[in-house]
């Protein structure tokens, strides 16, 4: 994972983008698809399927939230099994 690159406000959120693979993030995308469903969750996670973004919303480990299907420490399972080989993703994260 790169280090802390910058940060984004989506609807007055602040994000410190985490992981951003081979500079694919397309804020402007992002800033449309990343609707209010997104707003609970602790991190957003983005990867690119047939030149079309897909976002998935995880928790941090320790939210009492956290489920196997949303817990940040599966991310690399869920990328294993339900990503194509090669996508470029990026990952997000909400700073309090």
């Amino acid at each position: 994972m790169k280090k802390k690159e910058k940060e984004i406000i989506i609807n007055e959120k602040k994000y410190e983008i985490i992981e951003n693979d081979r500079d694919c993030l397309d804020i402007e995308e992002l800033l449309e698809k990343a609707t209010d469903y997104f707003y609970d969750y602790d991190y957003i996670f983005g990867d690119y399927a047939y030149e079309k973004l897909r976002l998935k919303g995880y928790y941090d480990s320790k939210n009492k939230k956290a489920k196997k299907i949303n817990d940040i420490k599966y991310l690399e399972d869920y990328k294993k099994n339900y990503c194509s080989y090669g996508s470029k993703t990026f990952l997000i994260k909400k700073v309090d």
